[in-house]
């Protein structure tokens, strides 16, 4: 091994170290089975493959066209709709695509504002669906809730031609219904971004939007267990990418794979894609099922052991499987807690609250969840035992010392609840 490659498989050991050794909290990471790492570092990774199956611009695809196959219908099978696409790269360009097929530059975009617990594609002024088309934003009341009535009269007042739905810091089931109804009310598309839920989804610990939006967009990590990557899910006429398509329901499939590739990028991560293959073959599995409840399950208690230490939290618990601390009573900031905690061995992240007053690069609040712990097998009363050493991890968020020792319990305490292999 030369010294330029011992430093990087140095740098991958410890970070696998401070996995290992920690607890990681920040609700949009998990840790991805052997099998799933295995596939995304295969051999797969060398061969390019331009196209969808059975219309490549390349040869030797014989294989990679099985797996995309595979993983087209697991994806199907899964969240219940008749088409899936599984080449975009990440979220962020599968939420692109969903633009691209539906709507024009220059049109009205509505979305739940990053500050709020959207996401950043959903309209964010300096992201390109703020840039390029005519966003419009909704917030929260007062309490952090989804306001649908609030969003009803914006959408009437802005007649936006597309909702991207879905949120990234919102800890409440999301009524796709009502969503369905206020974009019905101004004949746009309605697309559901569900990367931060869809592991909930498809075990049954949160409502599905299937068969109520137009559009279902989802990364393959976070809840799902699985590698970087996303997909995009729609019903309609099978797809036919060589043929331009009408903007209409029916040719939704086709309006999709032609968003992504020609439209938006070249050829997919085969690697990537057989790794989403093996994650959908585990999330078809009971034990799947049981996990996702679990995930829900532990937010729950872990949500109600904060607040009955005094914590804060937006909308006074979750329903799903983050949560989101405001630390104002705490005379912390976010940036301030996300540091303490890290140096006791919890990771999570600095997040804004509703109506935050603080600065978003020094936000009010932490943003925190289970995905990753229940992976681990932790269950309530791992929990109980977490909500207390947060609350000593804020307490003493200056004392390095005592951070530090409390990093060396939680390490002994992992030795129990080993990373997948």
């Amino acid at each position: 091994m030369s010294k330029t490659e011992k430093i990087i498989q140095d740098l991958i050991d410890a970070e696998e170290q401070r996995q290992t050794n920690g607890l990681e909290m920040i609700p949009s990471e998990n840790h991805s089975s052997k099998q799933v790492r295995a596939a995304s570092g295969s051999i797969l990774t060398d061969k390019y493959s331009e196209g969808y199956p059975g219309m490549r611009y390349y040869g030797g695809c014989e294989f990679v066209d099985k797996v995309e196959n595979i993983a087209r219908e697991r994806a199907k099978k899964l969240f219940g709709v008749t088409h899936a696409n599984v080449q975009p790269h990440s979220g962020s360009p599968a939420n692109q695509a969903i633009y691209f097929a539906l709507i024009n530059p220059g049109d009205t975009v509505m979305g739940m504002s990053l500050f709020f617990g959207g996401h950043m594609t959903h309209g964010l002024n300096v992201n390109f669906s703020g840039t390029y088309y005519n966003s419009v934003q909704y917030t929260t009341d007062n309490d952090g809730y989804m306001d649908y009535d609030a969003i009803y009269a914006l959408a009437q007042e802005s007649k936006p031609k597309l909702i991207m739905s879905g949120t990234t810091a919102y800890p409440r089931t999301i009524d796709w219904k009502k969503l369905r109804e206020i974009a019905d009310s101004v004949g746009a598309w309605l697309a559901a971004d569900i990367s931060h839920i869809s592991g909930l989804v498809v075990a049954g610990a949160h409502p599905s939007p299937a068969g109520i939006v137009d559009v279902i967009m989802t990364t393959t990590h976070k809840t799902l267990r699985g590698p970087r990557g996303a997909m995009i899910l729609c019903n309609g006429n099978p797809s036919n990418p060589l043929k331009k398509p009408e903007r209409i329901k029916e040719e939704l499939p086709s309006l999709i794979d032609r968003a992504v590739i020609p439209g938006l990028q070249g050829g997919p991560h085969n690697h990537q894609t057989a790794a989403i293959a093996v994650a959908l073959g585990e999330a078809l599995t009971p034990e799947f099922k049981v996990y996702g409840k679990q995930v829900a399950k532990n937010a729950k208690v872990l949500s109600e052991a904060l607040i009955d230490r005094g914590f804060n939290l937006v909308t006074g618990g979750t329903d799903n499987h983050l949560m989101v601390i405001d630390l104002n009573n705490k005379d912390l900031s976010g940036k301030e807690g996300e540091r303490a905690l890290g140096l006791a061995g919890i990771t999570v992240n600095k997040n804004t609250v509703p109506f935050d007053p603080r600065s978003p690069y020094d936000p009010s609040g932490i943003r925190l969840g289970t995905p990753a712990l229940t992976t681990r097998g932790m269950k309530e009363k791992e929990m109980q035992q977490i909500a207390v050493w947060i609350e000593e991890a804020i307490k003493h968020n200056k004392d390095e010392k005592y951070l530090a020792n409390m990093h060396k319990n939680i390490t002994a305490f992992t030795k129990d609840f080993p990373l997948p292999n």
